[in-house]
């Protein structure tokens, strides 16, 4: 009997541990959220171009629109990635998309429209957050938080992994990593570099990094970043940033 109890209390405090630790984690991208806009991105119209391609966010209360602009021989190839689902313009012509290729460009879009936008899109009904520890990298103090989605409103990558190392002043996600399955699968180890503000919402630029061994944990990765194990693979940059608030009309 007495076993029993001792085996019950043990259940129920780690019951109340991870309620515990699954609420911390919510709090600490709330505040991230916070720090970085807050409610400004709820109402925000952001342009951006990256990489010789100009990006369009459009938001009102949950309604968005995500847009990529591309020239192309042909003229300018505009696709828009709405809650109605994908459409494409060739110089303002309605063009149709096969059908294997919808979630290939819903994708590309979506992905650079998410990285851009950090940490806002932390808190989609999809994802899960966990606080799965703590570390120090380049003498600060960082939570780690564990980013899983559901299958359900997860996209098709819904698989992937991601880990944030979050600052525990100041809230900036100043490091992420994360694991993919398309074209291979990889592993990608972020630096943040070049904080700006823009009409109140915080932008970086990244250090992308790499390694080689698929089976490498996302939880080592800050490690073998301070050890110089990692292998810089590209410069992710935004450039040419405007961001347009509902109440600048006023």
């Amino acid at each position: 009997m007495q076993r029993y109890i001792l085996l019950l209390s043990f259940v129920i405090f780690s019951s109340f541990a991870a309620l515990n630790a699954q609420s911390t984690a919510q709090e600490i991208v709330d505040k991230a959220i916070e720090k970085a806009g807050g409610t400004r991105f709820e109402n925000a119209i952001i342009h951006f171009t990256f990489r010789g391609k100009r990006y369009r966010s459009k938001r009102d209360e949950g309604v968005y629109e995500l847009e990529r602009f591309v020239d192309s021989p042909k003229g300018v190839i505009h696709d828009i990635v709405s809650n109605s689902g994908l459409e494409r313009t060739l110089e303002n012509c309605p063009v149709k998309v096969a059908d294997s290729l919808i979630s290939r460009i819903s994708d590309g879009v979506n992905s650079v429209h998410y990285f851009a936008n950090l940490p806002y899109g932390l808190n989609a009904p999809a994802v899960k957050k966990e606080l799965v520890g703590e570390s120090i990298v380049k003498g600060n103090q960082y939570y780690k938080i564990k980013v899983t989605f559901e299958q359900k409103g997860g996209g098709t990558d819904f698989e992937d992994e991601f880990l944030y190392w979050i600052h525990k002043d100041n809230f900036s996600i100043d490091y992420l990593a994360y694991k993919y399955a398309v074209n291979g699968g990889g592993i990608r180890f972020r630096e943040a570099y070049n904080p700006r503000m823009k009409n109140g919402i915080r932008f970086l630029d990244y250090n992308n990094y790499k390694t080689n061994d698929l089976n490498t944990p996302l939880f080592n990765l800050d490690t073998l970043f301070e050890e110089k194990k990692l292998k810089l693979l590209s410069k992710i940059e935004l450039e040419d940033i405007y961001v347009y608030l509902e109440r600048d009309c006023c």
